[in-house]
């Protein structure tokens, strides 16, 4: 069995069960309880990522991997999948990666000045300077969108699609769909496959 520190909340937890639902490991992955926070730091994560962040695994021969980018490219490399394409696309999809996992960042950072910071030390030009690279991302995403699958066949959709997902569940007043509607057509038939169901974050 494969053990991983899980949180349904995180986008980065998802992006490691969703690719585990696509390559058929789900029965084979333990999940533990875990309470990560970039303040309260939780030594049960720490015994596999000394960063005390999920997503931490555990592989059957005792491997410690940390990171969702690590941790999905073994899941994959480990059942033989073809997430990360080859060749050319395979630079495609590590880029969309990075794009969907820098929406993700930007928006966790905003998120964390609200919710981990006392109200007195808050920072509405950190706020703003935060959201303002979730807003590039999904222009970006909006551009791409026309020629994304449909269905989580590669690594970078899964990212942008945990990214937006991040959106609706911890943004809801963000609105993102109203100027984005490539990106919000791409995603409303994406956020219906099993795996995107199976996986939805739980407050």
């Amino acid at each position: 069995m494969f053990k991983l520190y899980y949180a349904s909340t995180s986008a980065y937890v998802r992006k490691v069960m969703i690719t585990a639902h696509l390559l058929g490991l789900t029965d084979q992955i333990e999940k533990l309880d875990s309470a990560a926070h970039p303040v309260q730091r939780d030594e049960r994560i720490a015994r596999l990522n000394p960063l005390a962040k999920v997503p931490a695994l555990q592989t059957p021969d005792g491997l410690s991997l940390y990171d969702s980018r690590v941790i999905c490219e073994y899941l994959n490399a480990f059942a033989g999948g073809t997430l990360f394409g080859a060749d050319a696309q395979r630079w495609v999809s590590l880029a969309r990666q990075a794009l969907g996992d820098g929406l993700v960042d930007a928006a966790l950072l905003a998120r964390y000045e609200t919710t981990a910071r006392p109200p007195e030390k808050q920072w509405d030009t950190w706020i703003t300077s935060q959201l303002a690279k979730v807003w590039a991302a999904l222009a970006e995403i909006e551009r791409q969108a026309p020629q994304f699958s449909r269905s989580p066949d590669d690594i970078g959709l899964i990212a942008i699609g945990c990214g937006l997902g991040y959106l609706d569940f911890r943004f809801p007043d963000l609105d993102w769909r109203a100027n984005h509607p490539a990106a919000a057509a791409w995603f409303a038939e994406f956020d219906q496959h099993p795996a995107m169901l199976a996986t939805r974050p739980v407050a």
